[in-house]
């Protein structure tokens, strides 16, 4: 476990890279004796200094969360990292590749509460009762940590690689779909490059939102009503590189799309 100096050394650290778009190399290397305890502490305290700088939460998303996933971490439940409303994508706005260090896109559905969610004891009933809509989702993430050199502490220090997040205009109550069995469709420059399904994120999206309700209930925090909640990729990730179009198509539930510039917009 890191002293209190240490957290905060790690978490200047990559409050830096993040600013300066200047990767580091990994804090399990930098920083050996970090934890899991301090890999989410060190997330909070960069949280705090962005909502210091007038960030607010507009929800939260879940890591890890497929078996492939998991064991490639050597880990046995997923991790999770805040959404702020900083990150917000626009559909038909271009997001310029240079603000970040190496995006890539994941393709989500995305749980939008109506009510807050119970902390301790949330079940997936809970969430479904929860939950006002449904809606298309991209992530776009991105590793402040050189040539994504994650270890599972990197990750979770790292705001569990969070970027950014775009809902498409589609909005579908969950009683009208089948959460855990929606079929997706990625489309790169009118390609089609992946094709999953909802049931790779522990075999139900849902199951990912009620652990993410009861894991951070522990740290004092609700997943509250308005929040977006992104539970985990039905496919692979993908690299982004400037002037692509990406389009996720999910049956049921429409479709959202983002395209990549290579400068400031």
């Amino acid at each position: 476990m890191l002293s209190p100096s240490a957290r905060q050394a790690a978490a200047d650290q990559l409050w830096a890279a993040e600013r300066d778009r200047m990767p580091v190399e990994p804090l399990t290397t930098s920083f050996p004796e970090i934890d899991v305890v301090d890999a989410y502490e060190i997330q909070l305290l960069n949280i705090a200094r962005q909502r210091d700088a007038g960030a607010g939460v507009y929800g939260h998303k879940v890591g890890l969360s497929s078996l492939v996933m998991q064991q490639m971490m050597g880990v046995d439940e997923p991790d999770y990292g805040h959404l702020l409303d900083s990150m917000v994508l626009t559909e038909g706005t271009p997001v310029p590749t240079d603000r970040y260090c190496y995006p890539r896109i994941e393709v989500e559905i995305a749980y939008v509460l109506g009510d807050t969610l119970p902390g301790e004891g949330c079940t997936e009933d809970d969430v479904l009762a929860a939950t006002e809509f449904l809606a298309p989702s991209i992530e776009l993430i991105d590793s402040r940590i050189t040539d994504w050199r994650i270890g599972l502490a990197d990750t979770i220090a790292d705001n569990a690689s969070s970027a950014g997040v775009v809902l498409g205009a589609a909005r579908v109550a969950p009683r009208d779909l089948d959460p855990p069995d929606i079929d997706a469709v990625l489309f790169q420059d009118g390609a089609e490059v992946a094709r999953g399904n909802t049931s790779a994120v522990l075999g139900n999206p849902t199951t990912a939102v009620a652990w993410l309700a009861r894991t951070v209930a522990s740290f004092g925090v609700k997943l509250e009503a308005g929040h977006v909640i992104l539970p985990g990729s039905c496919t692979r990730a993908f690299d982004v590189r400037a002037g692509s179009t990406f389009r996720a198509e999910f049956a049921g539930l429409g479709s959202v799309a983002l395209t990549f510039t290579g400068g400031d917009q």
